[in-house]
């Protein structure tokens, strides 16, 4: 069988610009501009995964954001510790929560949080003693 590892997440965006700035004010991470073959491009490094962001333009043909909860890929996840504490960090940024922390079973506490575009994005703090 082979070995997979992640790569990157590749989004879609209107706004590349106004996209990396939330994840870096948000949950930290790291915007990383390039400018191959003369065109801009800007990035997003987040838990060691790569988010690439692509720009959208008027007349693209590419199709609104759907509203959640859709078919397909519906969210990512972050293992973060101490969420209670991530929340309120976020919660004092502006950050909108569509779920707010909660223990679905024991060993597990979540939430789910609305990024650019509309994405979601599940925070999970798991007690290693569940694991």
């Amino acid at each position: 069988m082979p070995n997979y590892t992640w790569d990157h997440i590749h989004l879609r965006t209107p706004d590349a610009e106004a996209t990396a700035t939330w994840f870096e004010r948000m949950l930290g991470a790291e915007v990383l501009r390039s400018n191959p073959h003369g065109v801009a491009r800007i990035d997003v490094k987040l838990g060691g995964a790569m988010i690439f962001l692509a720009p959208v333009t008027p007349g693209d043909g590419v199709n609104a954001p759907p509203v959640t909860p859709y078919q397909g890929l519906d969210h990512f996840g972050l293992k973060v510790s101490d969420l209670d504490t991530v929340v309120a960090d976020l919660k004092a940024k502006g950050a909108e929560f569509t779920m707010e922390p909660n223990v679905p079973r024991p060993g597990i506490k979540i939430c789910f949080l609305r990024g650019p575009q509309g994405i979601s994005i599940e925070l999970l703090d798991r007690d290693p003693k569940y694991t």
